[in-house]
Formats: C-alpha cells, sequence, structure tokens
C-alpha cells in the first residue's frame, strides 16, 4: 500500500467532476516510455523461533529497515517512527504485519526488473543473517493466528483495522496475513487502457491459479490453493472483485472515476497525519460537506489517495495493476512481470489475448473467479457463445505460447544476447508438470514433512 510522506498543500482543489479523470488520462505514454513497475511482498520471520517479528523488538521490523541504510535506501517517517525506506530501486515498505515489500522503481526491461528483485533480495538476506530473520515467499502465513501477529504504527492501518471487520469477515486476514507479487504496466491511450484493462482482468484468475501459493491456514491444509485469493471474495465488496462494467460498451476514465466515486472513503490525509473518514463519500467531499473535514474541498492529491483505496482485481491509476497473484520465490516474482509485458505490451499479442477472452459472459467469468482459489487450473471457463468452455489448463499453455510470442516481438535483450521470454520458464515449469505450487507444497506436507509446517521454513522458499 501506497506511503505518503507530506501534505500536498500547494495541489490544486478539486472543483468540478471534470478534474477526476486526470490522473488516469496523464498517465497516457507513448510505446517508447511505457515501463514495468513490480511489488513483492514476503512474510519476515525470527529464524530463532519463527515468530512474527514486532516493529519495537531488537532485531526486530525497525531495525531490518534502518540497516538498509548501508546499502544507500533513506529513511521515511510517519510520527517519528521509520515506516519505509527510499532509494533508486523503489521504496521498500511495510504491510500491517509487517510483512516486507518492494515496490520497484519503473524500469524499461524484464532484465533490469529481475536484477533489481536480485539485488533487493540479497540486502534483505544480509541484514537477515545479521539479525536472525528469514523470509518466506508464500501467499499467506502459513501458521500465524491474527493474534500472534503485530501492527505495524501507520495511521493508515490503524483506520482499515478499525474498518474492515464492519464490511466484511475477512479483511483482517488480507491485512495482516497475506502477500501478493504485483505489476504496474502503462498504456498510450484511452482506447489502449480499455483494451488491456479487460484482457487483464479477464485472464487475471490465470495468474491467480499459475502463482497459487498460499494453501495453509494456522498449521493445517485450508481446503484451498490460493486461500489469498479466497480472502479477498469477503473483504469489502464495495471495493473488490472483476468489475462488470469494465467489459461494458462506452467504458473509459469516465466510468472508472463513477466506480471510485461509489467506493467509500477511508481516510484523509493532513499534516502529516491520516483522519478517519472510514465510509464517508467522496461527492460528500466534493460538495464540501465531509463529516471528517467539514467545509473543506479536496485536492488532487486527496483523489490520488482514493484510488489507492479501490482493491479489484485490476485496478487502475495512472497506470494499470495486475493484483490477482500470490506472493513466491524471487523466479516467480520474475515470471509474473514476464507473463503481463508479454501479453500487453506487444499489439500482436495483445489482440491474440483479446481474441482468446472476448466471447466470455460475464456470469461465467465471475464464476471463474469465485472458483480459482479452490480449483486452481482446473476451474471452468466461461462459456463461450453458449458452449461450455473447458478449464483453464486448457488455455494456459496457449496464453504462455502468447505472451512468449509478445516478449520476442519486444527484442529487448541482455548483456548476452538473451530475450526476456526466459523469464516465463517458471510458468512453462507449472504448466508441463500440471502442478501449480500450491500443490507442490501440498504433496510435500503429506509426504516427506509428514504434517510438520516446521519444514516449510528450513525449506527457505527465497
Amino acid at each position: 500500500m501506497s506511503t505518503r510522506q507530506a501534505s500536498d498543500a500547494n495541489d490544486p482543489l478539486i472543483e468540478s467532476r471534470d478534474q477526476l479523470a486526470q490522473p488516469m488520462a496523464k498517465g497516457e505514454k507513448p510505446r517508447e516510455a511505457w515501463r514495468i513497475g513490480t511489488e513483492h511482498e514476503k512474510i519476515v520471520y525470527s529464524t530463532r523461533d519463527y515468530h512474527a517479528p514486532s516493529y519495537d523488538e531488537p532485531g526486530g521490523i525497525r531495525d531490518l529497515l534502518l540497516a538498509l541504510t548501508e546499502f544507500g535506501w533513506t529513511p521515511i517517517e510517519e510520527g517519528g517512527k521509520v515506516i519505509a525506506m527510499a532509494g533508486p530501486d523503489g521504496t521498500v515498505s511495510l504491510e500491517p504485519a509487517g510483512q516486507l515489500e518492494l515496490s520497484g522503481a519503473p524500469l524499461e526491461t524484464l532484465h533490469q526488473t529481475c536484477a533489481e528483485t536480485g539485488r533487493h533480495l540479497q540486502q534483505v538476506k544480509t541484514i537477515g543473517d545479521r539479525f536472525g530473520l528469514g523470509y518466506l515467499g508464500l501467499g499467506m502465513w502459513p501458521d500465524k493466528r491474527r493474534d500472534e501477529l503485530p501492527i505495524m504504527p501507520k495511521g493508515r492501518y490503524a483506520i482499515m483495522l478499525r474498518h474492515m471487520p464492519r464490511v466484511g469477515t475477512m479483511g483482517l486476514d488480507m491485512m495482516l496475513r497475506t502477500c501478493t507479487i504485483q505489476t504496474n504496466l502503462d498504456y498510450s491511450s484511452e482506447a489502449d487502457m480499455v483494451q488491456k484493462f479487460r484482457v487483464s482482468l479477464a485472464l487475471q484468475p490465470l495468474a491467480t491459479a499459475l502463482f497459487a501459493n498460499s494453501p495453509f491456514t494456522e498449521g493445517k491444509p485450508n481446503g484451498f490453493l490460493s486461500y489469498r485469493s479466497h480472502i479477498w471474495s469477503d473483504t469489502d465488496p464495495a471495493r473488490t472483485g472483476m468489475l462488470p462494467f469494465v467489459f461494458e460498451d462506452g467504458f473509459g476514465y469516465e466510468r472508472y472515476v463513477d466506480y471510485m466515486l461509489d467506493v467509500p472513503m477511508y481516510f484523509v490525509f493532513r499534516d502529516g497525519k491520516y483522519i478517519d473518514a472510514a465510509g464517508q463519500s467522496f461527492r460528500d467531499f466534493m460538495a464540501g460537506k465531509l463529516p471528517a473535514l467539514p467545509g473543506e474541498l479536496p485536492s488532487l492529491s486527496d483523489w490520488n489517495d482514493h484510488l489507492s483505496t479501490a482493491f479489484p482485481e485490476v485496478r487502475l491509476k495512472s497506470f494499470l495493476e495486475m493484483r490477482g497473484a500470490d506472493g513466491g520465490p524471487w523466479n516467480r516474482i520474475c515470471a509474473l512481470p514476464a507473463l503481463w509485458v508479454g501479453l500487453l505490451y506487444d499489439q500482436g499479442a495483445l489482440d491474440a489475448a483479446w481474441d482468446l477472452v472476448k466471447d466470455w459472459d460475464m456470469a461465467g467469468r465471475e464464476a471463474l473467479r469465485s472458483s480459482v482459489p479452490k480449483l486452481g487450473l482446473d476451474a471452468p471457463l466461461p462459456a463461450k457463445n453458449g458452449q461450455g468452455g473447458g478449464t483453464l489448463r486448457d488455455i494456459a499453455a496457449e496464453v504462455l505460447a502468447i505472451a512468449r510470442s509478445g516478449l520476442r516481438a519486444r527484442a529487448k535483450l541482455n548483456e548476452v544476447g538473451d530475450d526476456e521470454t526466459g523469464y516465463l520458464g517458471p510458468l512453462d515449469d507449472i504448466i508441463a508438470s500440471g502442478k501449480v505450487p500450491a500443490e507442490m507444497l501440498l504433496e510435500r506436507y503429506h509426504g516427506e514433512w509428514h504434517g510438520d509446517l516446521a519444514k516449510l521454513y528450513e525449506a527457505k522458499s527465497f
């Protein structure tokens, strides 16, 4: 989640609805300026006894952040506490229970993205070895109850932790127990955004299946392959899901603005502090009638903050965010942007992917989203022209072939002349084996681990 550092007092006030589409429209870039942003979260644990370290304990989360200064990172504070680090590779920040996130820099190639990931993991491993900390690349804490997890000192999290139980049964699990990999990508025009949004939203369940990596809850199998994805089904229906309107005629920036105006607010950031506005209306804010700040009008920064508080499977800000994948080890951190760059950054690949999904009906898309956390690649595809469509397993290799063609067409070579297609290798292996990562973990749990999840820590998934 985003990290605000200061109030933007000089921001223009929002005086008309016409201003609300500006962040999306300003995101338009010519193809040569398209970049790749990769975000990835990891579970931090004590190698001594596998507990989740608190913020303040010696060798805990604060010390981990501050130790990054030796690699050139600079502290970001909120309320006098370090809550993130800024550097040339982006921002290292904290999720609510101390999950460590790198929000990477916007980069031109997957080679650069994977090198950035490698640098980050090497840095935090070096620090972890010193402090007795380890990291798990999973979609969810495998063995911890919510009451066993610490809370990080970030104002927006306190507001969200209070609000989540009012709107769903699993929002606290989402905040405290889950980890993800995300990819942020550009578009050249409103029409390009629409096509990319539709393709990535339709195929997001395939990413969920391929990266499914959260089969354990509180030390036992939970019956799901991606319990992280299942958690989103009852987190907050007003700000999650598959956004049916994206597939309707006339969809564009203005329709997304309508959606965001219907999403209840969480907070307003003023003078370095988060003011609780949970459940209140941005429309009321624009009319000067926000109960949390009566008589005050929002700025563009307030709107940008609000855009960051919706959590659909694909999110639009000034770029598109792919949000369907569980956390995983370094090679899958490189594979997720490879999948989406291959599908979305070459027009031929994008058109081929759209041809694959354009006839799916909305009911089928919703059913696919609902079934994939439990069934993975065996989740049924939407009906196509009135006919049953098989399962995700039936299209996975074809989608990867389309992505590979897109990466090959980009022809972005590294110093030894390799293109970007090699980063799809982990996904090729998953499809060839027929088993998603969660299924491989379950095999080990029921086999060589003999039901002992301590073995998962010993296996060191990073």
